[in-house]
C-alpha cells in the first residue's frame, strides 16, 4: 500500500539522508538548502502512516553524486 506519491525515476541519482528535522520542514525548504550543492532531483520526507506527521528525517536525491559529498572530495 502506498502512502504518498510514487517515487520518481531515480536511476542514476544518489540519495543523502538528512536527520533531526523539525516536523514543520517542507520538501521545498530542503530543496532550497541543498540546491547550492548540486542539482536536486527529488526530496522525500517520510510521514507517519496514521498521523501523517513527518518522521523527522528526509532523503534528498541528487542527479550527480558530487552534490552529496560522495565523490571522495570532502
Amino acid at each position: 500500500m502506498s502512502y504518498g506519491r510514487p517515487p520518481p525515476d531515480v536511476e542514476g541519482m544518489t540519495s543523502l539522508k538528512v536527520d533531526n528535522l523539525t516536523y514543520r520542514t517542507s520538501p521545498e525548504t530542503l530543496r532550497r538548502v541543498f540546491e547550492k550543492y548540486g542539482r536536486v532531483g527529488d526530496v522525500y520526507i517520510p510521514r507517519d502512516r496514521y498521523t501523517k506527521e513527518s518522521r523527522g528525517f528526509a532523503f534528498v536525491r541528487f542527479h550527480d553524486k558530487r552534490g552529496c559529498g560522495m565523490d571522495g572530495a570532502y
